[in-house]
């Protein structure tokens, strides 16, 4: 009877220890196949759910930026940025002319000027895949096929945008495969926006808009932020432009997601501003831009890498496109 009993708990111990085994295997196996995957919309998504409460390390030095272009007179009122799909060469629009120029950012030389349309008040753009969209004040968006080539086509989208929605930026989420569009004025007719800028998603399917905001951003919010996290740099000058009560100074003028993080970076020419917000809607940075550098900050865009480009108009001078490395272990003073 007592051997039985051993021989029973020898053969459970022993499957015990070679389930360990292959468990432990299995985890290695796994933990192998993670770390040589290449980033995927599904695994970025999957990582910036996490709802992030503040940026302890700010990944940019904004205040030393690692290159500058400055700009031909043709582009001193630039007012949209992308890049494309190589990483090799920016896009830019400006507020006048219905021109797309294409800029090496390397050399800073303008390669190309393409007229896409007539003049207007164009402020944003995004090159996605093999093809422009560029988005005009009043929201209308122009999506440009075989650019520079004879086979040039050009296909309008129009949204339900108000004349006071006054729309700025144009940035490109691959994680929802979406445009967002984000309103320097107010926010939908029926919205109670006077102290909130909306942020509206384009679905690229179907270019159909969704009519609530993706995400918004509000006085309240920005006050909340401060109150709890009063050691920012420049805390002081950020209080000032959002003292307010009835006003709130915060007009998007350039968005764009962050290829790491998902995070979503909005600057604002009123006040010379930058606000980061998590996927949740969460203000998870604030920082004032130096008027010595970002003159008037309009066009925004990351390459794969992190690297930021963000382009100022020329109000005393040039135009300037100034690009800042990803320094995602940087450490705050």
């Amino acid at each position: 009877m007592n051997t039985r009993n051993d021989s029973f708990s020898f053969s459970l111990m022993l499957l015990l220890i070679i389930g360990v085994f292959f468990s432990a295997c299995s985890k290695q196996a796994a933990n192998t196949t993670e770390v040589n995957r290449k980033p995927t919309a599904t695994l970025t998504k999957n990582m910036v759910d996490q709802d992030l409460d503040f940026h302890t390390n700010f990944p940019y030095d904004l205040d030393n930026p690692t290159d500058k272009i400055t700009l031909p007179n043709k582009l001193k009122e630039i007012s949209g940025l992308g890049i494309d799909a190589t990483g090799q060469y920016l896009y830019a629009v400006q507020d006048e002319e219905g021109d797309l120029f294409i800029i090496d950012r390397k050399t800073g030389k303008v390669e190309e000027q393409i007229k896409f349309h007539k003049e207007g008040d164009y402020e944003g753009i995004e090159f996605i895949k093999d093809r422009a969209y560029i988005v005009k004040s009043t929201g209308t968006i122009y999506e440009i096929h075989d650019i520079g080539k004879p086979t040039q086509k050009r296909t309008k989208h129009k949204f339900d945008f108000s004349k006071s929605s006054d729309v700025e930026g144009l940035g490109y989420d691959p994680i929802e495969n979406t445009l967002l569009v984000s309103c320097k004025g107010k926010a939908l007719r029926g919205e109670k926006a006077k102290l909130k800028k909306g942020i509206y998603s384009i679905d690229l399917e179907t270019m159909t808009m969704d009519t609530l905001p993706r995400y918004t951003v509000t006085l309240e919010a920005v006050k909340q932020f401060l109150e709890t996290h009063q050691s920012l740099e420049y805390f002081d000058k950020l209080v000032k432009v959002f003292k307010p009560e009835k006003e709130f100074i915060f007009g998007p003028s350039g968005i764009a997601v962050h290829p790491k993080s998902g995070e979503i970076y909005i600057t604002s020419a009123i006040g010379n501003v930058l606000v980061v917000l998590s996927r949740n809607n969460q203000i998870i940075h604030l920082q004032k831009l130096r008027k010595k550098i970002h003159e008037q900050p309009e066009g925004i865009v990351f390459d794969d890498n992190g690297h930021l480009f963000i382009s100022n108009e020329g109000k005393s001078g040039k135009g300037k496109i100034f690009s800042f490395a990803y320094q995602p272990n940087r450490k705050q003073e």
